[in-house]
This record gives C-alpha cells, sequence and structure tokens, in this order.
C-alpha cells in the first residue's frame, strides 16, 4: 500500500471547520484554504467554491475530491 504525506484522505467527507481550520480547537486544526467560515459559505453560495452534500437532517459536508480539486483550482 503506497502512503502520502497528505493528512487528508484520498475518499472521504470533509467537514467545514476541516476546510477552513479552527486553530483554537485542541490540537489545532490547520486550514487547508486560507479563507473565513463567511467567506467560504458566500463562495459556496456564489458557485464559486463546491456545494456540500447532506449527511443528514442536520449535517452537510464536501467530498474530499472536490475540495483538493479546488485547491489546484486557487493554486493555494
Amino acid at each position: 500500500m503506497a502512503t502520502s504525506s497528505s493528512p487528508v484522505p484520498a475518499v472521504a467527507f470533509l467537514k467545514i471547520w476541516q476546510i477552513i481550520g479552527n486553530p483554537k480547537a485542541v490540537p489545532p486544526v490547520p486550514a487547508l484554504i486560507p479563507l473565513g467560515r463567511t467567506s467560504f459559505l458566500n463562495g459556496v453560495k456564489s458557485g464559486k467554491y463546491p456545494a456540500p452534500v447532506k449527511i443528514n437532517s442536520r449535517s452537510v459536508a464536501w467530498r474530499v475530491e472536490d475540495i483538493r480539486a479546488l485547491i489546484e483550482k486557487l493554486g493555494a
């Protein structure tokens, strides 16, 4: 099995705090995309960033493949 230096799995779902980071968490979660929560959600609403997938009635998450593509597109 090949190992990768990326902390993000190949197939998964990411919650918003895993994408934009959370420096107050213990341990701190580094940002994959250097944006604030409001800026990211406004980009999702305008179609600039990928839309989330509804996990259950109260929770949404983003496909890791979509976030990887966004990171490549942004050059972050």
